[in-house]
């Protein structure tokens, strides 16, 4: 559905036909005519797929998404067609952990603050006592979603001294706890003990403004918000209000409720360091995603079960 690096493709391109792209996205009129015939689309996370498209592609059995995250596919008309839907988690985990830790210390020390003001007109006060931020060491990360991409980033908390808990829908097992230092708590207690909030949930239904006023009022005074899941796990408004009031120490945001859409109130604040959904942003990243998600075209057709599928019921259908 968009022109991801054809280096990634080479696998794929061997053993199928590939309908690629003239311009970075197909157009709408291509992507209605092009569907009609395919038996696999390889989707990106930026191209809405929902049942209008999908209702045309009548002998589609798979979509292979290139990223995580899947929101952007119509997954319960997917799964009553008995279309299966897979994912990229391998490619996407140290990236977008990078990105997580890279945030975090982007805000708690004023990185992106100082380097902006340094560089303007005015510049800034210099000092021992000014400019002063938090720092990471003996602090309490508390992970929303210990998946790969939150276990990734247990592993550099650890590194960096700082004591790791978690909530998930599924306890981890000792042996794994014991290697990321991670504990499981329940999701009020992570609210109102950490020091820092890391968000690593896929967007759903039930995590849906999974933190709102709520939440924020039961956090700690100062602390730091990091969220490179989805952005409407976060009520958006809520967070800017307690921002604004300092009961949120600072953010640091990859993802927004209507991205690429940005609430305004969010470009003035110093204690917010925001990116462009960039999680997964290096040219690494993107060709072994295109080959990642190759594969699972490739095992799909050949009757291979081992892929990261999201609606597994389908293989009971």
């Amino acid at each position: 559905m968009a022109r991801i690096p054809l280096a990634g493709l080479t696998a794929l391109e061997e053993q199928f036909d590939i309908i690629y792209p003239d311009a970075f996205y197909f157009s709408e009129p291509d992507l209605r005519r092009h569907i009609v015939e395919t038996d696999g689309i390889l989707s990106v996370f930026t191209a809405p797929l929902g049942s209008d498209l999908l209702q045309l592609a009548q002998q589609l059995r798979i979509i292979s998404n290139f990223g995580v995250g899947y929101n952007n596919i119509d997954l319960d008309y997917a799964t009553t067609r008995g279309i299966a839907v897979c994912n990229t988690p391998d490619s996407v985990t140290e990236p977008t952990a990078e990105m997580a830790m890279g945030l975090m210390i982007a805000v708690m020390r004023r990185i992106s603050e100082t380097d902006r003001k340094l560089r303007s007109i005015s510049g800034l006060k210099w000092g021992m006592m000014e400019n002063l931020g938090s720092s990471l060491w003996g602090k309490t990360l508390g992970i929303i979603g210990m998946g790969r991409i939150g276990r990734a980033l247990a592993r550099r908390a650890v590194a960096s001294g700082m004591k790791v808990i978690y909530y998930n829908r599924t306890r981890l097992d000792a042996a794994t706890e014991l290697q990321y230092g991670a504990n499981l708590v329940s999701f009020n207690h992570l609210v109102q003990k950490s020091d820092i909030i890391s968000l690593h949930c896929p967007l759903t239904d039930d995590t849906h403004h999974l933190i709102g006023e709520n939440e924020f009022a039961q956090m700690k005074n100062g602390v730091y918000i990091i969220n490179t899941a989805r952005g409407a796990v976060i009520d958006e408004r809520a967070l800017i209000v307690s921002l604004s009031n300092g009961k949120i120490g600072g953010a640091g945001l990859d993802v927004f409720e209507e991205e690429p859409s940005i609430s305004r109130e969010l470009y003035s604040m110093d204690n917010v360091v925001l990116t462009p959904h960039n999680a997964t942003g290096t040219i690494d990243t993107r060709i072994s995603t295109a080959r990642e998600a190759s594969e699972n075209l490739i095992r799909f057709f050949n009757e291979r079960r081992d892929i990261p599928i999201v609606n597994p019921s389908i293989w009971r259908s």
